[in-house]
């Protein structure tokens, strides 16, 4: 067996792929009371600032698709065949014209400032390099466009935090390989790279937070 700090990336993405195609089957019903409880509103939040051409990265099984605004050119990924092929069945019973690709944050399919608006709703906790990940959302965005993140994140108050840090040790041990973070800071990368923030909003002791910024023209 591979020691995990002896992985390549392509050998972690593979165990993270592998992880969610796994919880493909049962993802929504298990996230709509942990949703309820901790994010409320913050995927209608997210994608009611979406505008023009937008990216969605990580759309899972596409809980998503009903919430951007009209007139919005939706463009969604996400690592896991398993997950997407959920989200491909909700847009087709909603009527929802996306187009829906199997591909890697890190690595994004697409042109330079491809896109007026990207999207990442919890999914930042998982990928395995997220400054990499925020520099290819970056690099797709046009000159003014604009990113918005939802995620959970390191908490500020400290026994919320202690217990968060308990369960990724747990998680660890028990299922290596999910990808899962709860102590990162999207925020602080985002700024690092240059982007603008024009809003920020933390709840839950600080485990949850909605930014939107713009990239500079």
């Amino acid at each position: 067996m591979t020691h995990p700090e002896h992985r390549t990336p392509d050998e972690v993405t593979d165990r993270i792929r592998r992880h969610w195609d796994r919880q493909a089957g049962g993802y929504d019903a298990a996230m709509t009371r942990v949703e309820r409880l901790l994010f409320g509103d913050g995927r209608a939040w997210a994608c009611s600032r979406a505008t023009g051409r937008t990216l969605d990265v990580g759309a899972g099984t596409g809980l998503n698709l009903p919430l951007y605004p009209a007139g919005v050119r939706l463009t969604a990924i996400d690592l896991s065949p398993a997950m997407l092929a959920v989200a491909r069945a909700r847009s087709a019973e909603l009527g929802i014209d996306a187009d829906l690709r199997v591909a890697d944050a890190e690595r994004l399919p697409f042109d330079d400032a491809a896109f007026d608006t990207v999207v990442c709703t919890l999914a930042l906790c998982s990928v395995p390099d997220v400054d990499l990940a925020l520099a290819e959302m970056r690099r797709v965005l046009r000159a003014g466009g604009r990113l918005v993140l939802l995620d959970h994140v390191r908490p500020t108050l400290a026994p919320l935090r202690w217990l968060l840090l308990a369960i990724q040790w747990s998680m660890n041990r028990i299922e290596p390989g999910n990808g899962e973070q709860m102590m990162r800071r999207p925020l602080v990368n985002a700024r690092e790279l240059g982007f603008e923030i024009e809003e920020r909003h933390r709840a839950k002791g600080g485990a949850v937070e909605r930014v939107s910024a713009r990239k500079p023209d």
